[in-house]
């Protein structure tokens, strides 16, 4: 029995042990079984860097959590069913009129349940900001390169968490059955029915029928609140574990390597930080669920199979495929009897495949670049010109078919055409992520080039000063040693090359198309013409003794 034994000044017989209380009797008793105090005292002082940046994958977790409890409530009232009742609450102009439960029940939540339409907009603003948050989090993971070795399977889980995240969002608002879903369901259906062969097949299967079928909303909860946030919140649970196990990446700066780690402990300082950060994000949330009204499915009104509302937009996050469908062309194919509507069925197969484009990058940069060693130091995007310039490209994209995706609300808001609309985001798709390319690429070398200049001959200080022999200078400040590391402390890798195409012998080598296709990626993304050569120790101290230009 573990206990502490008390001592007085004075002498006398042994003091008796003092019985521990309960409280450490139950945590010993735990420890005992689980090894938590081992646990705790090698993970709760873990150090975690801090930067501003760092925050967006904190919103996520937030968000998420915000969710499962604004979700948690919801259900409680929410009836998944498409049972056909005559509406008699009390929201006036829908009295009388034939909708479904689940409408019903939704409309009873907003109108009837003390707090329901709070939490119904909280959830709603959550899941928005939620998909929000992961996609500018995963953009500052890939212009970071924070992706690299040992992270790659973290990178997979994070697209696999947006990826899911977009099909909940979409099985969410589907839920209600309003006018506004109900469109959307009929958006996804034909979808479906574009497929070859098994289109029609899937449809039956997922609608019970013909569309729209008894079954879709039933169907469609339980995937909404069991299968698919279950997995999610296994692989958020793998993603952190993963973070904690890898250590968090840091930007470069004195005293950081790829062996450590500087920043604050877990336990006490970042967890007091980020139960701070969680009710601040609470709070912005619950805010917006008050005063920015979403989706009011009673002014929507009821989905009715014969009617398509004006201006029927789905949430930001799926405007991009949408966008797609949009804007292109009507073609198809007829041949023996069947009908191959192309012009669905290319842009609902593009959509997963414009989102795989992010998810696969890190395999390829790291079977250009062959380069198998831990990374914990994370680049600055201007460092990496051609991997910033593919992620600008394909933001690019994303832009583009969002403007595809609500071409009539742009073109009645702003007085357009709609074709010349439609037009711009057709030539756009393929014109613009080239432009985003060339233009970011350009700007990261030229702020290569600044930042060259800056550690060479130090920062401009805006004084001019006349020399005895009349020259005009401006007088430059040298640079603090730690601002030095920071901007010279990245690596400029070679690219790969095949090497001689014969050997001293005479004979040829046989060089692989996979070797020729590497090589010609890695002087694409590491060669001269991608990256300005920083400046060397040998540089700076000739400049320094005056041996070379200065200002």
């Amino acid at each position: 029995m573990s206990g502490r034994i008390e001592r007085t000044g004075a002498p006398g017989p042994p003091a008796r042990p003092v019985e521990p209380g309960r409280g450490e009797r139950v945590a010993d008793w735990a420890d005992g079984r689980l090894g938590i105090n081992a646990l705790a005292k090698s993970q709760m002082r873990k150090i975690f860097p801090d930067h501003w940046s760092f925050m967006f994958g904190e919103i996520c977790l937030y968000s998420f959590l915000i969710l499962i409890l604004t979700g948690t409530y919801l259900t409680l009232f929410f009836e998944p069913s498409m049972a056909e009742v005559t509406y008699d609450g009390p929201y006036v102009p829908l009295k009388g009129l034939l909708v479904s439960r689940a409408y019903e029940s939704t409309v009873d939540i907003s109108m009837e349940v003390r707090g329901g339409l709070l939490i119904r907009q909280i959830h709603h603003w959550a899941a928005v900001v939620f998909v929000a948050a992961m996609l500018v989090h995963m953009m500052r993971v890939f212009f970071t390169g924070a992706f690299r070795k040992p992270r790659e399977i973290n990178w997979l889980f994070g697209w696999t968490l947006l990826f899911l995240g977009i099909i909940t969002g979409l099985t969410g608002y589907s839920l209600p059955d309003d006018m506004l879903s109900g469109t959307g369901i009929r958006f996804a259906q034909g979808a479906i029915l574009s497929v070859p062969v098994i289109g029609t097949y899937l449809s039956f299967f997922l609608f019970g029928g013909e569309f729209p079928g008894n079954d879709i909303i039933a169907r469609l909860y339980p995937i909404h609140i069991l299968l698919l946030p279950g997995i999610m919140l296994g692989l958020v649970v793998a993603h952190l574990i993963l973070v904690f196990y890898h250590k968090h990446t840091q930007f470069a700066g004195p005293g950081r390597t790829e062996k450590n780690v500087v920043g604050a402990p877990f336990l006490p300082i970042y967890i007091a930080k980020a139960g701070g950060f969680f009710f601040l994000v609470f709070g912005v949330l619950a805010i917006m669920g008050a005063v920015a009204s979403i989706n009011p499915v009673w002014a929507i009104g009821p989905y009715r199979p014969d009617l398509v509302s004006t201006g029927a937009q789905p949430d930001w996050y799926l405007g991009f495929s949408e966008g797609l469908i949009r804007v292109m062309p009507s073609w198809e194919i007829n041949a023996w009897g069947h009908t191959l509507e192309l012009g669905v069925f290319i842009p609902f197969t593009l959509f997963p495949l414009i989102l795989l484009a992010i998810g696969v990058y890190p395999f390829i940069e790291s079977w250009v670049k062959g380069d198998k060693r831990e990374h914990h130091i994370a680049d600055r995007p201007r460092n990496a010109p051609v991997r910033t310039g593919l992620g600008v490209a394909w933001l690019g994209v994303f832009a583009v078919l969002m403007v595809g995706g609500g071409n009539d609300l742009w073109a009645t808001h702003f007085h357009l055409s709609i074709n010349a609309i439609t037009w711009f985001v057709r030539i756009g798709f393929f014109v613009v992520p080239v432009i985003a390319f060339f233009v970011t690429h350009r700007i990261c070398l030229g702020l290569q080039r600044r930042d060259r200049d800056k550690v060479l001959h130090g920062r401009e200080t805006g004084t001019i000063k006349r020399l005895p022999h009349g020259e005009y200078i401006e007088v430059h400040e040298a640079l603090s040693q730690a601002e030095l590391y920071t901007l010279t402390a990245h690596e400029q890798p070679r690219p790969y090359e095949i090497g001689p195409l014969v050997d001293a012998n005479g004979v040829a080598r046989k060089v692989g198309r996979s070797d020729r296709l590497r090589a010609r990626l890695a002087r694409a993304m590491y060669g001269p013409k991608a990256q300005v050569p920083k400046a060397t120790p040998e540089e700076y101290l000739a400049i320094q003794r005056g041996e070379g230009e200065h200002h």
